[in-house]
């Protein structure tokens, strides 16, 4: 009897301790925190993606619209923001639809790829395993491509990980939910290896191209892939997080260049006919895979010193400086 009386005693005490947890994480999560006043809302209108000059972005302002899919005009991004009800971790807008990753509850880390309308409406979702990483369409919205980390673990870390990628083909109803059995060759020679890791998938514009980080035998590699013959070859050591460029010449990437943990990455520019890359202005390390707004501009995101992050962007030739275009956001994309 005394066990027992014991083994409850303990149970509560567990109890409580998790509910004093939740409290105190509830508290302090972003979402409850006070609005910022000096982030600008424009409560007149909803936001849209079939709307053209608009950047679309996560906004990480804190208050009750963090998280939430938000806009502004590319001609005023330090304007008033438009602020949605849909909630995402990572989010990417192309051809008039959005793709969503949000982090779905359980007592497991799991996700959700959650596709949408133009006016934010679900019309598809796919229940995802891990924590949101990365989330990409191509130009046209067939193609989706969508990385979580299954361990909870990050490269930024410089410790074991493990992701797993995704690529669905939305008008074959074709999903691949972890592409890390696609034939690979690095160096021309077939590697089979039970390290593999994808992630940070960019598509070409005939849907049949895309490239993708792959990690094996401790060395990143960027790739090519052939999504009709399903196989991949790596380029190049030393580059993650691929973006391709409007004109499927050029592509944006983090290297990393430095053992600092805090600093490791620096946003580069690949020309895909020479192979020369081009480092941009930007020197801080970004995590992030970054986008391009236009034929001359890279953008990203970088954390802020108020435990949120802002929206940066850079010239795509090396020149210039980074400028801020939004306060309080992640994840941009282009409407």
């Amino acid at each position: 009897m005394k066990r027992v009386v014991i083994a409850v005693l303990g149970t509560v005490v567990l109890a409580g301790a998790a509910i004093t947890y939740t409290v105190h994480a509830m508290g302090s999560s972003p979402e409850r925190q006070q609005a910022d006043t000096s982030v600008l809302v424009d409560r007149s209108g909803g936001v849209r993606l079939d709307e053209p000059g608009r950047l679309v972005f996560r906004n990480t302002a804190p208050g009750p619209d963090h998280g939430k899919v938000a806009s502004v005009s590319l001609a005023d991004p330090t304007g008033p923001r438009r602020v949605s009800g849909l909630s995402c971790e990572r989010f990417f807008v192309n051809a008039g639809g959005g793709l969503c990753l949000a982090s779905a509850p359980g007592p497991l880390p799991s996700a959700v790829a959650v596709f949408v309308d133009r006016e934010l409406r679900e019309v598809r979702r796919v229940d995802v395993a891990g924590i949101p990483n990365r989330a990409k369409l191509s130009a046209d919205g067939r193609m989706a491509s969508w990385t979580t980390f299954v361990t909870g673990d990050s490269y930024a870390q410089g410790g074991t990980f493990s992701t797993r990628t995704a690529i669905m083909d939305r008008a074959g109803d074709q999903l691949y939910s972890n592409i890390e059995d696609i034939p690979l060759t690095v160096a021309g020679e077939r590697r089979h290896a039970e390290d593999v890791n994808y992630w940070g998938v960019t598509f070409a514009q005939d849907n049949k191209r895309f490239y993708a980080t792959v990690a094996t035998g401790s060395q990143t590699h960027l790739v090519v892939g052939d999504y009709d013959a399903w196989e991949v070859r790596t380029l190049r050591e030393n580059a993650e997080c691929p973006s391709l460029s409007p004109d499927g010449t050029r592509l944006a990437f983090k290297k990393r260049v430095s053992t600092d943990a805090a600093r490791p990455w620096r946003e580069y520019v690949l020309d895909l006919a020479t192979m020369t890359e081009t480092p941009l202005a930007e020197t801080r390390s970004v995590d992030d895979q970054a986008v391009w707004l236009d034929a001359r501009t890279v953008s990203y995101s970088l954390p802020n010193d108020r435990g949120g992050s802002d929206v940066w962007a850079v010239p795509a030739d090396g020149t210039g400086a980074p400028r801020l275009l939004v306060a309080g956001g992640s994840s941009p994309s282009v409407s």
